[in-house]
């Protein structure tokens, strides 16, 4: 029976890390290459409530389903994966309940990033916002793909 809560537990970490990977390295760009920066934003915009709590969801599964599948309890792997997870889940909840609703409000203020001087203040409140967001989604991803080499070790 482990076996099979193992194998759903590497399945939710490998969507998270999938689904990271996807919508940061394939789907924005993507986005951005075929429209204005305005209309991309737009789009993308639209995108984030859904792509925050599918990965909030995933964290949130991932850490009940760690305490099934962990075995010995005082392995470094353990415990580093239970402080990846946790981390994780602050992540995901800093991101989906301030970060994000704080970068709506204040991109909702720009009233355009082609137009608009990127030195405005409103735009440069933007970049922090964003550039915060954009490292803690790499860190997310450096977290999921850290609990699947652990985990790989915690099933010998």
């Amino acid at each position: 029976m482990k076996i099979s809560w193992f194998a759903l537990y590497n399945l939710i970490i490998s969507l998270w890390v999938g689904g990271i990977a996807s919508f940061t390295f394939n789907v924005t760009p993507a986005i951005f290459r075929s429209f204005g920066r305005d209309l991309a934003g737009k789009i993308v915009g639209e995108l984030f409530p859904g792509y925050f709590l599918y990965n909030l969801v995933l964290a949130a599964l991932a850490l009940p389903l760690f305490f099934i599948v962990a075995g010995d309890l005082s392995k470094t792997a353990y415990w580093l994966s239970f402080f990846l997870l946790t981390i994780a889940l602050i992540i995901n909840v800093f991101i989906a309940l301030k970060l994000h609703p704080d970068a709506v409000k204040v991109k909702q203020a720009v009233t355009s990033f082609e137009r608009e001087p990127p030195d405005s203040p409103m735009r440069k409140r933007f970049a922090k916002l964003h550039a915060v967001s954009a490292v803690l989604n790499l860190l997310l991803l450096a977290d999921g793909i850290a609990l699947l080499v652990i985990s790989s070790i915690m099933k010998r």
